[in-house]
């Protein structure tokens, strides 16, 4: 008798250089989650009663298989996947068919694009270059732009 095996369900979410994956899989065992470079995943381990889930995805770009972390928990792994080229995916798939019913988005770890804290604004108040003369100067910059406005009144 063959044992089919079944998909555990995913959870998934992004950030602009990586993508997470969260397999609901309580008491797994025998885990091994491989990736390739043109962004193909797959995952593969024995849950509760020593039933085989699995599951592949194409994933919608490349990624860095070398940068892709694996945190095994009591009811979740957690895949941490590197893309290979930072930017914001449309899909978690390079198919734009809906995705398997046991792929679901993760709003606990969802980040939208304009949320994400960019680099340059955490950047700007560690250097401590940000001072009492700055506020000054930018005054004077907004100052820089007022004959233009009366130029263009004239006309």
């Amino acid at each position: 008798m063959m044992v089919s095996s079944r998909h555990p369900e995913v959870l998934w979410a992004q950030r602009s250089d990586k993508v997470y994956l969260t397999i609901a899989l309580p008491d797994a065992k025998d885990i091994s989650v491989r990736s390739d470079p043109q962004g193909s995943f797959s995952f593969s381990a024995t849950g509760a009663q020593d039933k085989p889930f699995d599951f592949c995805l194409e994933l919608y770009g490349a990624i860095n298989p070398e940068g892709c972390k694996v945190n095994v928990g009591l009811r979740n792994i957690i895949c941490s996947i590197q893309k290979e080229q930072k930017g914001w995916w449309k899909r978690l798939l390079k198919s734009d068919e809906k995705p398997a019913p046991y792929i679901k988005v993760d709003w606990n770890m969802w980040c939208d694009e304009d949320d994400e804290p960019l680099e340059s604004d955490l950047s700007d108040d560690d250097d401590g270059t940000m001072g009492v003369g700055e506020d000054e100067n930018s005054d004077d910059d907004g100052m820089l732009y007022l004959p233009d406005l009366e130029k263009a009144r004239v006309n």
